[in-house]
């Protein structure tokens, strides 16, 4: 799992579908949700969380994608196993982790210090705590 200290900045409900934007660093982070605990208010601290499996690496990235999430980033580590290639990612202040198949590491001829976008689906991020009530 990976984790991301961010700012809440917006919330939008629509009957019980809620859009929450996230202030990290100079970058927007877009949250989709069912359930958001009403403890959650604007211009709090939270620390997001997402599953490393489900983040998604992109080299020489071009085009229009439907990921509300597109961060640019630096490959800090790679270390290739048997079937996964684990990935450490530097944006900003924060660190993120990536599990991507080994196949797809060696195809993208993926190097320690690339730039790359990291791509996380909105339905993908959740707000595991609330940093300041």
């Amino acid at each position: 799992m990976s984790t991301i200290i961010a700012k809440v900045q917006e919330i939008e409900t629509y009957e019980n579908i809620n859009i929450v934007k996230f202030a990290v660093d100079s970058i927007t982070l877009t949250m989709m949700s069912l359930d958001i605990s009403e403890k959650v208010k604007i211009s709090q601290d939270v620390k997001l969380l997402v599953n490393s499996s489900h983040i998604a690496i992109a080299k020489n990235l071009s085009g229009d994608l439907s990921y509300s999430n597109q961060i640019d980033a630096k490959i800090l580590t790679l270390k290739q196993g048997n079937l996964l290639t684990h990935i450490s990612l530097a944006f900003g202040e924060s660190t993120l982790e990536s599990i991507i198949t080994k196949e797809s590491s060696i195809s993208m001829k993926l190097s320690v210090g690339d730039n790359v976008t990291v791509l996380i689906k909105a339905s993908e991020l959740s707000i595991c705590e609330i940093l300041d009530d």
